[in-house]
């Protein structure tokens, strides 16, 4: 670390601080594994950090830390799959909490277990959407930056996964 540059080892120590918990969230809710979680956050920071030490620039540090979790948690999925030590149903299970677009929180009355059976009926790519807008809050347009599709697919990812999801919970449909 000594031979980058104060600025940078200043600026990453800062997007650490601003982020780190965010993506420990968001790991959090895609693999359901607290150590899990922790061990990707931080393998999430480790690959950014190799990265811009390496002299590559990142105009949107956020997304870009959201896209590497994603990345990561896909990468562990495909591996859980293929040793089949756990299973892929246990790695998608997501505890979650839902504002309707009229405001109402869908999630405060219901189980946490029942929330968690229902989202992982969501498919992706709609659950991934609804995880990063709602568990994230984190607006469209960054959601697009991180899946890597334009703005309106994005948009209607989460309005169809919404939709999934009052379906499945007909006391808020």
């Amino acid at each position: 670390m000594s031979e980058q540059s104060p600025s940078l080892e200043e600026d990453f120590a800062t997007a650490y601080d601003l982020y780190a918990d965010a993506i420990f969230r968001h790991c959090y809710f895609r693999v359901n594994d607290r150590e899990k979680a922790v061990d990707l956050m931080q393998e999430t920071f480790m690959k950014t950090w190799e990265y811009l030490a390496s002299g590559k620039k990142v105009t949107n540090l956020r997304a870009f830390l959201y896209r590497s979790a994603n990345n990561l948690i896909v990468d562990q999925a495909r591996r859980a799959k293929l040793r089949q030590e756990d299973s892929l149903e246990d790695m998608r299970e997501a505890g979650f909490d839902i504002a309707g677009e009229d405001g109402r929180d869908m999630g405060t009355a219901l189980d946490g277990r029942h929330v968690v059976s229902v989202m992982s009926q969501v498919e992706e790519p709609y659950r991934s959407a609804l995880l990063l807008r709602y568990v994230d809050e984190l607006p469209p347009k960054e959601i697009a930056e991180i899946l890597g599709e334009p703005v309106n697919v994005v948009s209607v990812r989460i309005n169809r996964g919404v939709k999934k999801l009052r379906s499945l919970l007909p006391q808020y449909g």
